[in-house]
């Protein structure tokens, strides 16, 4: 999720485990080496911790190396562009906003993970078992708490309120043409306003001054007032399109750490968002890229994901840590909208938007 950028504003990085055991592929010529690499590529927010992937190796001789691809959509994009000859042998990051852009290009081949019936059912959106669901989370506004106690101003809790003269010139959206948090609150204003009311919702927006950038991590992290990143760089927007989960981020990273985040969440603003990792079409080491996705909804990644990437697990048996409980926020009633209708209506979508918005 691009939730995690702000851990790597903070100089958290991306670790790949080490692995030098050679491995040899039983099923290929006698004597002839199997890869000892697996590839994941990813959306710049993949990250992982070093003990976890460690284990990975230890079970299976392979080392996991990382290929980041910028935000999620331009991630996709690329694998698209590079079908049949991707860049690595799995791909994680593809949420339920661009699923059917991905599939419907073929860029991924069946595989069904093992453990996958520790995934609930609604999760498994492909059929084919193309992608395997690997986390979920909520995209929200998020505000800075200090802005509005100086204000003496309630912070806005739905998108109704985010439309009102009191919160002109405070918020900021990412492109939803380049960015998934941006697209996933464009789908939630469609499905909170339905296809023909959230264009009158956006010009509503736009009269009240909403701020585009391209990406999350600029909004985020360049612009809104209430992140790390954002007060080292003077951003003067104290309401940004983010995750439920960003607030236990600024707390986690923070020297001391707050007894309270310093940021909130506008449980009215949010957008179910699911993301998944599906083998390449055309993998170089399709055997360790099954093993690999295999992993990703192990008990041991799950466990360790809500702290290296702020997302919920999706496995039953998953334990979430007490700072990612009680500083994130659990969202009762989040906008959904089924796969089938992001399919139809998507780029259409994004097109109203764009000459509405940017123009």
């Amino acid at each position: 999720m691009a939730a995690v950028g702000v851990a790597a504003a903070l100089g958290v990085t991306t670790l790949a485990a080490c692995g030098t055991e050679e491995i040899r592929d039983a099923a290929g010529k006698s004597g002839e080496p199997a890869p000892k690499t697996v590839t994941l590529v990813s959306h710049d927010s993949f990250n992982a911790s070093k003990e976890v992937l460690a284990e990975f190796t230890a079970q299976t001789g392979l080392t996991v190396k990382v290929l980041k691809s910028g935000d999620a959509g331009e991630a996709v994009n690329k694998e698209i562009l590079t079908k049949g000859s991707p860049q690595g042998d799995v791909f994680f990051g593809v949420d339920n906003t661009l699923l059917s852009r991905a599939l419907d290009n073929g860029i991924f081949v069946p595989y069904e993970a093992k453990g996958l019936d520790r995934v609930p059912a609604e999760l498994r959106l492909d059929k084919e078992h193309r992608v395997t669901p690997v986390d979920s989370g909520d995209i929200c506004v998020n505000y800075d708490k200090k802005y509005f106690a100086d204000k003496k101003l309630s912070p806005p809790q739905t998108f109704d309120d985010l439309a009102k003269p009191e919160y002109k010139n405070l918020l900021v959206v990412e492109n939803p043409e380049r960015s998934s948090p941006g697209l996933g609150f464009l789908l939630g204003t469609a499905a909170r306003y339905g296809d023909d009311g959230w264009v009158d919702y956006w010009k509503k927006l736009k009269a009240n001054g909403v701020k585009t950038v391209d990406s999350w991590e600029l909004a985020y992290n360049q612009e809104f007032s209430g992140s790390a990143g954002g007060k080292k760089a003077k951003g003067d927007r104290p309401l940004v399109v983010s995750y439920a989960s960003s607030p236990p981020v600024e707390v986690l990273y923070a020297e001391p750490q707050p007894k309270e985040a310093p940021t909130g969440v506008s449980t009215g603003t949010c957008f179910r968002q699911t993301e998944f990792a599906g083998l390449l079409n055309g993998a170089k080491n399709p055997e360790g890229g099954k093993k690999l996705i295999d992993f990703l909804i192990s008990k041991k990644f799950q466990d360790d994901m809500p702290l290296q990437m702020f997302v919920n697990p999706v496995v039953k048996d998953a334990t979430l840590p007490e700072l990612f409980t009680k500083h994130g926020v659990v969202v009762d009633k989040p906008q959904t909208m089924a796969p089938a209708k992001i399919a139809e209506k998507r780029d259409q979508w994004i097109q109203q938007w764009s000459s509405l918005v940017l123009k």
